[in-house]
Order: structure tokens, then sequence, then C-alpha cells
């Protein structure tokens, strides 16, 4: 058997696009109600590693919140929410995006379960806290649930965002 070798920087780099995606428009990660900026920087990485965009609400915070957490050297995707959630979701409904969101509910389907997105698709995200609020759950047309074996109650928001874009963008 052979050793296991990793690919050295510039092995990656030469694989890698060499320059930001623009907005595909296909995928878009929604933490609605964020809490924490930190979260926000790590969703964006994933964003621009997945091919998706994220969409936030523009909360005075948040510009600077994205800023300090994004790491990568070139312009991401970022679509802004002005005015209230749920008005957005209803426009993304009507124009025929899936609804999906990352909540337990009596009508979660396992992660595992979850297809490859072949639509517009958008991620809704609560936060650690309270999760997605009555009028976000309403909005969704399936909710997603991360199988959990361990005491805490939820994952960061970031690790699950992460983990249901990777699903739905077929990437594992």
């Amino acid at each position: 058997m052979s050793a296991v070798r990793a690919r050295t920087p510039a092995e990656i780099h030469r694989r890698r696009r060499t320059r930001a995606h623009t907005c595909w428009n296909h995928l878009v990660v929604a933490p609605l109600w964020p809490k924490h900026g930190v979260n926000l920087g790590t969703l964006l990485r994933t964003c621009d590693a997945a091919g998706a965009c994220l969409a936030v609400p523009r909360w005075p915070w948040i510009p600077e919140a994205l800023e300090r957490g994004n790491t990568l050297r070139h312009r991401t995707c970022v679509h802004w929410i002005d005015g209230r959630t749920d008005r957005w979701l209803d426009r993304q409904r009507s124009g025929g995006s899936a609804i999906v969101g990352v909540e337990l509910t009596d009508e979660s389907i396992r992660l595992a379960d979850l297809p490859v997105a072949r639509g517009r698709t958008v991620i809704v995200l609560g936060n650690e806290g309270s999760g997605i609020p009555p009028e976000g759950l309403e909005r969704l047309d399936v909710a997603v649930e991360i199988p959990m074996v361990g005491t805490g109650h939820s994952l960061n928001v970031a690790v699950a965002g992460s983990l249901v874009l990777y699903k739905l963008a077929g990437l594992c």
C-alpha cells in the first residue's frame, strides 16, 4: 500500500478557479436572524467553496462582521436583505425557489435523506439560541435535521449551514 501524500499549496492553487465566481443564483445560504458575527465570516467562506451566495439582513453590525470574518482575497457574493425577512422569503418562494430550513421539527427529514438541489434553493438558518422563528418556519418547504449523538442541543449555525450547503450542492 502506498503512503498518503498531501498536495502542496501550489498543487491546490493550480486545481482551483483563478478568480471569484459570479452570482450563480442557485444556492443561497440565508442566516436571517444572526447572533454572532464570527459565524457569518465562516459561512461566507463556505459559500465561496461551494459556489453559493450568502443572504443577510442589512443590520448595522453585519457589514463589519463579514469584513472581519472574510479572509478571502476576492469579492464574494452577498445578497443584502432590506426590510422584513418574511417578505423576502415570500418573494423567493414566489420566484420559484425551494425554501429549506435547518431546524428540529416533527416533520424534519434527516440530512442524509436530503436530495441534491435541482433548482434555486434558499437554505434558511436561525440562530443557536432560538432557531428559526415562527414566521420563518411557516415559509419552509422542508425542514432538515442534522442527527447528533452527543449531549448538545444544536450545532454552531455556521457548521450546520455548511453541512446542509455541501449536501444540497452535491459535494458530499
